[in-house]
């Protein structure tokens, strides 16, 4: 009965400390971060990819006539 008791009270203590462990939680914030990080270059590339590929085309156009 003794080893039944220790068995239940050691499984409530390891729920509390999994309850106050924050690792997770952590984990979860710079994920957050890094997707909006993500968001926000995948909303540069799509503001300014035409003047992008209007640079280089213009650059291609100038080595082309060097030639």
């Amino acid at each position: 009965m003794l080893g039944l008791i220790t068995k239940a009270h050691n499984r409530i203590t390891d729920l509390k400390s999994f309850g106050k462990d924050e690792q997770g939680a952590t984990a979860i914030e710079y994920g957050l971060i890094a997707a909006g990080i993500a968001v926000a270059i995948i909303a540069a590339v799509f503001a300014l990819g035409d003047e992008v590929k209007g640079f280089f085309e213009d650059i291609q156009t100038q080595l082309g006539s060097a030639n």
